[in-house]
């Protein structure tokens, strides 16, 4: 009998880079269009392996249920595992695997594209030239050759970003726990500490993983240590940044503009066609009514190259499990 997974979430592209690599694996799996919860565990029944994705939920309830149902593995198609309880995982004798890694150039250059695309107002412009205004009032931006990044986190994907903005001629500050010093002398770029970085950068952008030290790590306050028209840029995780906190420095213009690949209560929007219905959001709406903010829906790792490694990666830590061998993307805490 087949290895039987259920996969949460998913999209066409989803099933079509799946059913593309599992034509090597020759796994037997359903796909559910639904995010996982507590209301459709139950589809889990009949399921070895579980595989879900950033907006599924898989709390200690959840778990639970799904072990009950003998699910012996959960395999997330992404990097990020906050959606995840493991310490249910761990008493159930659930394991967990992940894709550390899928495409860190995909969002390096995305979270460029939207540094590039805020500074040069280009999707203003772009409005304007579709009415056949073709006036550049209020569309000057700054040469970011010169200027000061801050960068929060440096593991794969902020490194490339890091080398990316190095090109542009940008000195780059950066913050990190477990700072990789090496790195640093051959990008010749600094370690310093938070407020260094805050009071410093031209353009601060996020790539640390959510922790409880790290959640809402963008709040009033960090925000008051910021220069005045800093662009804030965040293509890590919603809770990053404390959303009321960031809308003030955007009304008070302490804050220059905002992009926005994440969103805190992102779940019930993202990677759903919401234009027939009215975003009763109002922190997300107020974000959307600014002309110097861009929200996207948490697609900055969407390349074909990704969508291909997170397939392999995935199916690949599934193999491994069932192999009994030892797997380096395992999650623990």
């Amino acid at each position: 009998m087949a290895y039987t997974i259920a996969f949460f979430g998913t999209k066409p592209y989803d099933e079509s880079s799946f059913n593309d690599k599992n034509k090597e694996f020759g796994f037997e799996i359903r796909y559910y269009k639904g995010n996982l919860n507590k209301n459709n565990v139950l589809l889990t029944q009949g399921a070895d392996a579980v595989c879900i994705f950033v907006n599924d939920v898989a709390d200690a309830e959840v778990i639970r249920i799904m072990a009950a149902n003998g699910v012996k593995l959960l395999a997330l198609r992404c990097a990020g595992f906050n959606n995840v309880d493991l310490d249910a995982a761990a008493a159930t004798g659930i394991t967990v695997v992940r894709v550390p890694a899928y495409s860190p150039y995909a969002t390096a250059e995305y979270t460029v594209a939207l540094m590039l695309s805020l500074n040069r107002k280009i999707p203003r412009a772009s409005w304007r030239t579709k009415d056949g205004n073709f006036s550049l009032h209020g569309l000057m931006g700054f040469d970011m050759h010169g200027k000061t990044a801050g960068i929060i986190g440096t593991g794969k994907i902020a490194k490339i970003l890091i080398h990316i903005l190095r090109g542009l001629g940008m000195n780059v500050l950066a913050y990190d726990l477990y700072p990789d010093y090496n790195f640093a002398r051959e990008e010749k770029i600094v370690y310093t500490s938070l407020d260094e970085l805050y009071h410093n950068s031209d353009i601060i952008s996020l790539h640390c993983p959510l922790t409880e030290e790290t959640k809402y790590l963008i709040n009033d306050y960090s925000i008051s240590k910021m220069k005045d028209g800093v662009m804030i840029i965040n293509t890590g995780r919603g809770q990053l940044i404390h959303t009321n906190a960031l809308i003030e420095g955007l009304k008070n213009k302490k804050i220059g503009s905002a992009g926005l690949d994440v969103y805190e209560e992102e779940s019930e929007y993202f990677y759903e066609d919401q234009s027939d219905r009215i975003i009763d959001d109002d922190v997300l709406a107020r974000l959307l009514s600014f002309n110097n903010v861009i929200v996207t829906s948490h697609q900055a790792f969407f390349t074909h190259e990704a969508m291909e490694n997170i397939a392999a990666t995935t199916l690949q830590n599934i193999k491994d499990f069932i192999n009994h061998k030892p797997s380096l993307n395992e999650v623990k805490k």
